[in-house]
């Protein structure tokens, strides 16, 4: 499979993952969208120009769709407010991760592991500082913001945002190690063959 077409698959993926999920918000099945947008920046690296704002541009639809469905409009949704905007550079936040992550990779090592935890921890942070600061500094569903009010919600939000990213981040970081032992195995055996 040419590299076009394994990003082709990539991005595939990803899209059917955030379509997936993202419509599930307040549901069992934890939204993907942030794992989706590191994975993204991993993968998907020299696509960025236009890979990112696809993505970015499914998700808002995503979200007009769901709320729509809801028999709401989308500006009077609770979770719109003028802080939306802060998405873009949360999302790319995110991305950006990925892309440091895949700079210099030369395959699952126990170094990149720890690159790509800290990277992972990081990227979360950064996100999650613009989407819930945008939201809680724009929203009129925060009657009174404070400063103190702000960290907390940052802090009580935190842990299960990047538990989330972590656990579809992990099963790509499985899916990327097994098919590069799959790849070795192959090669082993072809050279054996020879």
């Amino acid at each position: 499979m040419s590299t076009t077409a394994q990003r082709a698959f990539v991005l595939s993926v990803l899209v059917l993952l955030m379509a997936a999920t993202r419509v599930n918000h307040f549901m069992a099945i934890p939204d993907a969208s942030w794992a989706v947008f590191f994975i993204g920046g991993f993968y998907l690296r020299s696509w960025t120009r236009w890979a990112f704002p696809l993505l970015m541009a499914l998700a808002i639809v995503i979200d007009i769709l769901v709320i729509r469905s809801s028999g709401q409009q989308y500006l009077q949704h609770y979770c719109v407010s003028p802080g939306t905007w802060m998405l873009l550079p949360a999302y790319f936040s995110m991305w950006a991760g990925g892309l440091l992550l895949r700079q210099g990779y030369h395959g699952a090592q126990w170094l990149t592991l720890g690159k790509a935890a800290l990277l992972l921890v990081a990227a979360v942070a950064v996100c999650h500082l613009f989407a819930q600061g945008g939201f809680y500094w724009s929203s009129d569903m925060v009657a009174e913001p404070t400063a103190a009010g702000w960290l907390k919600n940052y802090a009580d939000w935190f842990v299960p945002y990047l538990r989330t990213a972590a656990i579809y981040v992990g099963l790509a970081a499985a899916l990327q190690l097994t098919t590069e032992q799959v790849g070795k195995l192959l090669q082993a055996r072809h050279d054996v063959l020879r």
